[in-house]
């Protein structure tokens, strides 16, 4: 059990990098970890600063003050790399936002139609050195810089190399956070002119090959600690599977791996105050079933579905195969024969949603597919539907099965990363349990656990309203997390995040 941090507990200075915060500006689940992590450290009474790029899409950006007008200095270029700060917040957290137009003024963060910058790699090895080199200038000492993805990898390695024997840095240690090792930040040695220390050095335990240079490989192998965002994926990184080819470094690194899982913004996602639903409710049977009967019906409107008492399915996500698009689209009209709806909303890969729209157009009256990234219609989607498809090829952790939870949506979800560690199979322990979960890779084991499911809608509804109960009772609390990162940035105890509501992992 995580020991909470006292008023008397001495308090830690934190510098959290990320390359994007919720609120801000987002393209997925990392935001939601920058926005939320640091305001529960800031509540325990840590001093928490965000160091984030200023990209054009930043909400608000004309509102921040300029806090420094400065430049990056590197020995082995002929002219300084000029670049501001601007002071904006996340809640009550103070964010750095590093501008620098060259790198950073452009219409998307990372990729415009499906095809990376070019300059990426140039473009985030200036955003990790400028990270450290604002600290001094405006006077903040960090005890823990604590990293994000590949984007950030090579702050800790600066720490090691550039800045190993500056005294301002003598006690800073560094923490990498891992929310999805496939993407590995591979870039050749041209793109780090900014990082002369990687070139007139080899350290062989930051390459891909000889001519490549991982910036998470290098964010693993010198970070003081890693974390990945639940126990079972930090598990899955030591393996060949698992790691994404990276499970040699992983396994270098073994002692220094924790497994957090992340938590849960239950202010946006809360289905008692959710101003995007058509009618709010509460964790008690009656209010579960008038309310989502309401949102049903709200949702079978707003997708074009008929409007008729069904069981419905939901689907939110990027389409990329590692979200089980893959899974689920071979079996879809097979699925479809029974008396369902199905609601998928989401973009990406222009192959899938074309096939998605192929059975849509095969199946209007049991299928709509939503081509686009729409809030609004998410939350609508989690307390209108009574299943949650998360049929993910891997899953790190995941938030959508989180947000179904607590809308008494069941999840039904493959046995990888962070899904395990937060849903309970209904037929493992059918009496705490919240959700179904398969384990083959498979479209056929993915259909018999939908027909399963159905089974239980059809045949059992009060069982099913029972298990919408265990759901709505579960939580998983960001204030429960941070606590866990604190031990861990104090180099406490080897821990992992197992919940209390867990009963077969106690």
């Amino acid at each position: 059990m995580a020991t909470k941090t006292t008023p008397s507990s001495q308090p830690l200075k934190i510098l959290f990098v990320a390359s994007e915060v919720e609120g801000l500006v987002k393209t997925g689940g990392l935001a939601d970890v920058a926005k939320s992590l640091p305001a529960s450290l800031k509540a325990m009474g840590h001093d928490v600063r965000i160091a984030m790029p200023y990209y054009r899409k930043v909400a608000e950006r004309e509102q921040g003050d300029t806090l420094l007008e400065t430049v990056l200095y590197v020995p082995t270029q002929p002219e300084p790399v000029g670049y501001a700060v601007k002071r904006l917040y996340s809640g009550e957290v103070p964010v750095y936002a590093l501008d620098a137009p060259q790198y950073f003024d452009r219409a998307e963060l990372y990729a415009e139609n499906n095809e990376g910058y070019a300059d990426n790699g140039e473009r985030f090895a200036f955003f990790s050195a400028a990270t450290l080199d604002i600290c001094e200038k405006l006077g903040f000492q960090p005890d823990i810089v604590h990293c994000n993805d590949w984007h950030t990898g090579l702050v800790p390695f600066l720490l090691r190399t550039r800045y190993a024997d500056d005294a301002f840095f003598a006690n800073t240690k560094s923490v990498i956070t891992i929310h999805n090792a496939v993407f590995k930040g591979n870039f050749d040695y041209e793109q780090f002119r900014l990082i002369p220390e990687l070139i007139q050095k080899r350290y062989v335990q930051a390459e891909m090959d000889s001519a490549h240079i991982s910036m998470l490989k290098a964010g693993v192998a010198f970070a003081d600690k890693i974390n990945a965002v639940s126990p079972n994926y930090a598990a899955e990184l030591l393996t060949e599977l698992g790691s994404h080819g990276m499970a040699a470094d992983f396994r270098n690194r073994s002692d220094d791996l924790y497994g957090i899982v992340n938590g849960c913004d239950y202010g946006d996602w809360n289905p008692e105050t959710d101003p995007y639903i058509a009618q709010n409710y509460k964790a008690n049977k009656v209010s579960v079933t008038r309310g989502k009967k309401a949102c049903k019906r709200d949702l079978q409107q707003q997708v074009n579905l008929p409007v008729k008492d069904v069981p419905v399915y939901g689907m939110v996500c990027r389409l990329t195969e590692q979200k089980g698009i893959h899974y689920l689209l071979p079996i879809l009209a097979d699925f479809l024969v029974h008396d369902v709806q199905v609601v998928i909303v989401g973009s990406g890969d222009p192959v899938l949603a074309a096939k998605l729209r192929s059975i849509s157009d095969a199946h209007p009256e049991k299928l709509a597919f939503v081509e686009a990234y729409n809030n609004p219609l998410a939350h609508c989607v989690e307390a209108g539907a009574d299943f949650f498809m998360m049929p993910s090829e891997f899953e790190p952790c995941g938030l959508n099965q989180l947000y179904s939870l607590v809308y008494g949506t069941l999840p039904i979800v493959r046995a990888v990363g962070g899904l395990i560690d937060t849903v309970i199979d209904y037929d493992q322990t059918p009496q705490v349990a919240t959700g179904f979960i398969f384990k083959a890779p498979t479209p056929e084991a993915l259909l018999i656990k939908l027909q399963r499911s159905l089974l239980l809608y059809c045949q059992r509804p009060q069982e099913f309203k029972r298990l919408q109960q265990n759901a709505m009772a579960g939580r998983f609390e960001w204030d429960e997390a941070a606590e866990l990162y604190v031990q861990m940035y104090n180099g406490q105890e080897h821990i992992t995040a197992v919940k209390k509501h867990h009963p077969e992992t106690v």
